[in-house]
């Protein structure tokens, strides 16, 4: 891809769809955002009593193995636990193409709120049969300093909402006591640019853990490479508490991206010559006027997002495949744009009146669209008479976000890397192409060669799929991941 790729990794107890407000940033920016879920996350507190340090730190490097060979520039950041997966991945994979952004490492877990017993893990770990039944809560101030924001994670852990674990079993931290040491030995290793973004009243790890890779990483004739940037006004939590905009400003201008990251459409420089604006803007137009959106979508960027406002059915931010299927709920039965006036073109953003028909309806109004690099970033429609759509189409914004069928699929996946036996051929095939079906839908492209036996069975497994509607997929593989499970669990 000719956009640069970003893969996020999250922290403990989290989802891959945690930094949400650093995903949407960066995809401002015209990055391409990549992210998974860790095993033993996006279930149960309890699945992570089997996941060893080794299990996060090979599914990190798969992801970054699959996702590097899509982009010629890839940087890695993660988050907490997460960046200490990034680092050690940086480190193993020998990460040259592009640069690497850690926030708030637990190198050392000797933050102000942490318990003066801390030093005595290692013993706790040698009791038989503790380190899975001890749990670890989450309490107060939950990483963050914002009073107002501390009040709405408290209210949700006391509702019991899944959106982030409650508790971890001792055994976990000891995995990720075992992380800690790796990721302090070999740092000279690291050969890429890095950022370490850490806050000074961090209560759960010290500034000391920011300075030891800063040191370590920067070391000798590399001297420089590292950099760091302290925050004063944050906890933990340094991407949603008080100096969230200082740590996305700091972000975007270390991947010298600092133009692009405004949260709604910007001043961006597009990297684009005018005759290339014009040529995009054609094609965009053209698509529009055919209410060809699938082919509108293909001129952007793997998150190109659509968004409408109102409050029905065709209102809210369509990002990405997913977005794609939800516009065209509403969308593909006659929908056009015509009527096209004169475009207003600024840096990367062109602005242009248009009429919405669809059905009955032809609603005026003005289409703005954000460019850069030769893609499309996004695109806004501002109708003059929001109402009359909302009269027109009716029903409710559809919810964005991952539904519930998908937080168990990606659980799945993550809990299928922590099987302690391989499955046979058959079941490994299987698992592929539901995966696939499931996350992708019909299978594409050309069957591989007879010499390449693996792929062209994973390809004969996936085109057997075909026509299975994803959401079938989907709950077909979260039904044979915990079979297997089970199975995994009577064997040990």
């Amino acid at each position: 891809m000719a956009e640069p790729g970003i893969l996020l990794i999250h922290g403990l107890g989290g989802t891959q769809y945690d930094l949400g407000s650093m995903h949407k940033r960066l995809k401002n920016a015209g990055f391409a955002t990549h992210s998974l879920t860790l095993p033993g996350h996006g279930g149960r507190p309890e699945d992570l009593n089997s996941v060893r340090m080794e299990d996060w730190l090979e599914a990190v490097r798969a992801k970054y193995r699959e996702v590097a060979a899509q982009h010629e520039v890839l940087h890695l950041m993660g988050m907490c636990m997460g960046a200490l997966l990034a680092v050690e991945t940086a480190k193993r994979e020998r990460h040259d193409k592009g640069r690497l952004i850690v926030l708030a490492p637990p190198v050392y877990i000797d933050g102000w709120a942490t318990p003066w017993y801390r030093g005595l893990r290692p013993l706790l770990y040698r009791i038989p049969g503790l380190p899975e039944r001890m749990k670890v809560e989450e309490e107060e101030p939950y990483g963050i300093k914002n009073e107002q924001l501390r009040a709405i994670v408290k209210a949700k852990f006391k509702r019991g909402e899944n959106f982030h674990y409650g508790w971890v079993p001792l055994a976990c931290i000891r995995e990720v006591d075992r992380l800690r040491a790796a990721v302090m030995r070999g740092l000279e290793r690291i050969a890429c640019p890095t950022l370490v973004v850490h806050a000074r009243q961090d209560e759960l790890t010290s500034l000391r853990s920011a300075h030891y890779l800063v040191e370590r990483i920067g070391h000798g004739k590399r001297a420089g490479q590292a950099r760091m940037v302290v925050l004063e006004d944050s906890y933990h939590m340094v991407c949603v508490d008080n100096d969230r905009e200082i740590v996305g400003k700091n972000v975007l201008e270390f991947l010298e991206a600092s133009a692009a990251g405004s949260l709604g459409m910007g001043m961006i420089d597009p990297r684009m010559t005018a005759a290339e604006i014009a040529e995009l803007l054609a094609a965009a137009r053209a698509e529009l006027e055919r209410g060809d959106f699938a082919a509108l979508y293909r001129l952007g960027i793997p998150d190109f997002v659509w968004l409408q406002p109102g409050a029905n059915r065709s209102s809210g931010a369509f990002s990405g495949r997913k977005g794609l299927q939800r516009l065209l709920a509403w969308a593909g039965d006659g929908t056009a744009f015509t009527a096209f006036g004169a475009a207003v073109v600024n840096a990367g953003m062109v602005v242009l009146p248009a009429t919405l028909r669809h059905g009955e309806l032809a609603s005026s109004g003005v289409l703005a669209l954000q460019m850069r690099q030769r893609r499309l970033l996004e695109a806004r429609w501002f109708p003059d008479d929001v109402a009359a759509e909302d009269r027109h189409f009716g029903g409710q914004p559809l919810p964005d976000g991952p539904s519930e069928a998908e937080k168990a699929f990606e659980a799945a996946a993550a809990l299928s890397r922590t099987l302690r036996k391989a499955p046979d051929n058959d079941t490994l095939l299987a698992l592929y192409s539901l995966y696939k079906q499931g996350s992708v839908g019909d299978v594409a492209g050309e069957r591989p060669s007879v010499m390449d036996m693996v792929g062209r069975a994973k390809y004969d497994a996936w085109a057997a799929r075909r026509g299975v509607e994803r959401q079938q997929a989907m709950a077909d593989y979260v039904a044979l991941v915990n079979r297997l499970k089970t199975t995994d669990a009577e064997n040990a």
